[in-house]
């Protein structure tokens, strides 16, 4: 939130780190419990079979989103670090060349010559590597690389989402399983688009019919895969 003319302005950067996290691990949860549910439910009438499949394919998918958002929040982390220590280097060893860079990227920007060496001496003056991993690479700390965060974040949404589906099985007569679980499933990831958006401050509508378009498509495809082997059984 910043003031702007006596006004607020209401920003949504500072959410990205766990927000991704979250709403892909939601989504993500939904989607692959609620398809093996509908494959297994298309194969076999057994509610039991189908349940542990449900209960197996939350426990796998929390923990695999978990492991997998680590390792690659990790990776950009290492990456981030990595390039931080080339610059510290860089302007230990050449202040006035980093300076000049720093510069120079103010004049790509906009700013007069004078006045943007004016603004990289004093920038780096006060914080030379915070300036450089700002303006050169990229680098914020509201978007900064949060591996546990992450981590966290995708398996215990995954986890919430893939409930949905497995309330949904539980409930509903076994006959009907299909279309319950994908009714619900479907209601589940539209809401889910549209509480994102909300949250990212993006439109409702086209964020809740991406999510629930490939998830239908997800779903159809493993209904398919399971009557194909279903009928071969």
């Amino acid at each position: 939130m910043s003031h702007v003319g006596g006004g607020l302005e209401h920003h949504f950067i500072h959410r990205i780190g766990w927000l991704r996290a979250a709403v892909m691990g939601a989504n993500d949860g939904i989607v692959s419990t609620a398809s093996l549910i509908v494959g297994v439910a298309a194969a076999t009438a057994d509610r039991d079979a189908i349940l542990i499949a449900g209960v197996a394919g939350l426990a796998a998918g929390a923990m695999s989103m978990a492991a997998g958002e680590y390792v690659s929040v990790s990776s950009q982390s290492d990456t981030e670090r990595a390039d931080l220590e080339t610059e510290r280097q860089a302007i230990a060893e050449s202040p006035e060349t980093e300076r000049e860079e720093l510069a120079q990227i103010y004049v790509a920007r906009g700013l007069e010559e004078d006045l943007a060496r004016e603004v990289a001496t004093q920038l780096m003056d006060h914080d030379a590597l915070g300036a450089h991993a700002r303006d050169e690479l990229g680098m914020f700390e509201m978007a900064a690389a949060r591996p546990l965060q992450a981590a966290w974040t995708s398996a215990a949404t995954f986890a919430v989402g893939a409930g949905l589906p497995l309330v949904a099985v539980a409930l509903a007569p076994v006959a009907q399983a299909i279309p319950v679980v994908s009714l619900a499933s479907l209601v589940s990831l539209a809401v889910l688009g549209a509480v994102s958006a909300r949250a990212g401050g993006a439109p409702l509508f086209p964020a809740a019919a991406r999510v629930t378009l490939w998830g239908a498509a997800a779903m159809a495809a493993t209904a398919a895969i399971g009557s194909l082997f279903g009928a071969v059984i």
